[in-house]
């Protein structure tokens, strides 16, 4: 007798012995005896995952001697004839080569002659999205209207190509992906019955290179018998599938997490120099992110995370070193760089760039958290600028200046040095403190200062960029419903990124929560009117102590009144003057396509010393 393979000798004649499809064979066993059974049936999935076994096996139970039942004899010879493929009632028809309307009219003139010596006419047809639109259209009448001796059972990997009309006249079922653990538990039975010593490494690997296809495990299973004799290890199926080591995998992986650049590209160079296929290592390494952030996000969940117990306790030793949402990262930038490896002129550089870019993936900051920072950091400066003004003897914590700073005190440093001052004038006039021995203190803040400020405050908890342009101006001129904004010429370029219909609107908004139901709002570009010090101020020393102990100005101090409604305008907030002879930052250009041109963007790019690796 000639050798039969091992995919085809244990191939499933039953549907107790079908393997990861219980959805599938108990559905149709109900069926049959509830004598429920439909004249057309759609078997969709991956290959190798049992859509024409199961056809073949519901055919099997059709026409038994003593059929429709489930429960059918071995010896019976209608069902050894459809295992055979000799029966005269069931016709396994490929559409790969069939696909034409000619066929389709030929099997539509056979369907009205009687079985031969079964209950059912039954046909098979694989592949049957390679029809042609012809021959579905010419099948449709016959497949709604069918002779009650005739069965149709449709195969195929790709669904969305069959016809609506066709779907709808089918009873259509989804066989899944094997999982793991049946793969290796059914191959291992293989195994034993062909006398063959294998590891549980090997087998594991053997699954994961047949991704869910168990007829590709099989056939995988076969080689290797013929490859190794008697004794198979996972070395032998690693060598075969072209597959990475889980060693190897870690190892590089490891390297990704701690951002071992070098490491990297050695580690790579080695196992490209094995033989290792770039596109095989993308998306084994796919596969294990993928991994990590699920367990980041479900924890230890046999259902989700279909691994071995040696592969989950590599996933607890890597899970600390990352965040579910940079293993995400991480995934997209492999992913996307898998599906351009195919165009690439250097498929190992591609992949050395993909592995350094998935490094900075791990580490990048979105920009939700950094404006949610900034926000944080702009009502700490503001909190710290009340109490200093309540506490005039307060002084910096000195933990904030320690030798190791967290993120929001070296962003505060950052924007002492670059930033333009954050708070409203009034807080600014406020926090200044008192003025060396002998100043007199500050006026009261008018009402115009106190309107500003307000408006400051509430536009900012709608808008953080709109209030970041209104703090480079001032309140010209307030007037019954008309509020006149002022940006001095040093500032001018704001005006253009706050005149917006959108700013306008929030602006508008915000003033009728402040009284101002019918409000219009200009926007100038004209410096302000310089206020007179008063005679206190005149006399004081050239130079005082402001908040957190820095030196201010008395012009600093002065340009923080504002003059009376609407005659002078209140003054922007003061700012950290530029050192003398340093040229002036050139006029920002806008471009309201680019979010990242925006100041407040670029403020938090050089404060986190970071760049946008991705936009949209």
């Amino acid at each position: 007798m000639s050798y039969q393979v091992i995919a085809r000798k244990y191939r499933p004649q039953r549907f107790s012995e079908v393997v990861g499809q219980e959805h599938v064979t108990r559905t149709l066993a109900n069926a049959i005896a509830q004598n429920r059974i439909a004249h057309a049936y759609l078997f969709c999935g991956p290959r190798g995952t049992g859509k024409t076994t199961i056809a073949r096996i519901f055919a099997k139970c059709l026409n038994a001697t003593n059929g429709p039942t489930v429960e059918f004899s071995d010896d019976d010879p209608r069902c050894r004839e459809i295992a055979e493929g000799r029966s005269l009632d069931v016709l396994e028809i490929d559409a790969a080569s069939n696909r034409g309307i000619d066929e389709i009219r030929s099997l539509r003139e056979t369907v009205h002659y009687a079985p031969a010596q079964s209950r059912f006419r039954i046909y098979i047809i694989d592949e049957v999205h390679m029809l042609t639109r012809e021959a579905f259209n010419a099948l449709l009448k016959t497949l709604e209207e069918p002779p009650d001796h005739v069965k149709f059972m449709f195969a195929t990997t790709e669904p969305e190509k069959v016809p609506a009309t066709i779907l709808s006249r089918c009873q259509r079922f989804d066989l899944r992906r094997i999982p793991t653990a049946l793969m290796v538990r059914h191959l291992a039975h293989i195994a034993r019955l062909e006398g063959v010593e294998i590891d549980e490494a090997a087998l594991y690997a053997i699954a994961r290179g047949a991704d869910g296809g168990l007829r590709d495990a099989e056939s995988t299973l076969d080689q290797l018998i013929s490859f190794c004799g008697r004794r198979i290890q996972e070395s032998d199926v690693l060598s075969m599938y072209g597959l990475t080591a889980r060693d190897q995998l870690l190892g590089l992986s490891g390297a990704i997490l701690r951002g071992d650049r070098i490491g990297v590209v050695r580690l790579l160079d080695q196992l490209l120099g094995q033989g290792k296929d770039p596109g095989r290592l993308l998306g084994d390494l796919v596969g294990h992110f993928r991994n990590l952030m699920v367990w980041q996000l479900a924890g230890d969940d046999a259902e989700l995370l279909d691994l071995s117990e040696a592969e989950r306790t590599a996933l607890r030793e890597q899970a600390g070193l990352v965040t579910w949402e940079g293993a995400a990262r991480i995934v997209e930038v492999l992913a996307d760089a898998e599906n351009r490896l195919g165009d690439a002129v250097s498929r190992q550089v591609m992949l050395e760039v993909a592995l350094l870019r998935a490094i900075e993936a791990r580490q990048a900051v979105s920009l939700e958290y950094v404006l949610e920072k900034l926000r944080a950091l702009r009502n700490g400066l503001e909190v710290e600028s009340r109490e200093s003004a309540t506490n005039p003897g307060s002084t910096p914590s000195a933990g904030g200046f320690g030798g190791q700073q967290d993120l929001e005190t070296a962003a505060v440093s950052g924007l002492d040095q670059s930033v333009p001052d954050a708070r409203p004038a009034s807080a600014t006039a406020a926090a200044a403190g008192p003025l060396a021995s002998g100043a007199a203190p500050a006026s009261t803040p008018t009402s115009d200062e106190a309107f500003w400020a307000r408006l400051l405050d509430t536009v900012g908890r709608a808008s953080p960029f709109l209030r970041s342009y209104l703090e480079h101006a001032y309140l010209a001129r307030r007037e019954g419903q008309r509020v006149v904004i002022g940006f001095p010429r040093e500032w001018q370029e704001y005006k253009a990124l706050a005149d917006t219909p959108q700013f306008r609107q929030v602006l508008e908004t915000k003033l009728r929560e402040l009284g101002m139901p019918t409000a219009e709002v200009t926007f100038v570009v004209a410096d302000p009117p310089v206020t007179q010090p008063s005679p206190g101020l005149a006399d004081a020393p050239a130079t005082g102590v402001g908040a957190g102990g820095a030196p201010q100005t008395p012009e600093a101090g002065a340009g923080a009144v504002g003059g009376a409604s609407g005659t002078s305008g209140t003054r922007p907030a003061a700012r950290a003057r530029k050192p003398a002879g340093e040229t002036p930052a050139p006029p920002l250009k806008l471009d309201p396509e680019e979010f990242k041109n925006d100041p407040l963007i670029r403020q938090a790019l050089e404060m986190f010393k970071a760049r946008i690796v991705k936009q949209g």
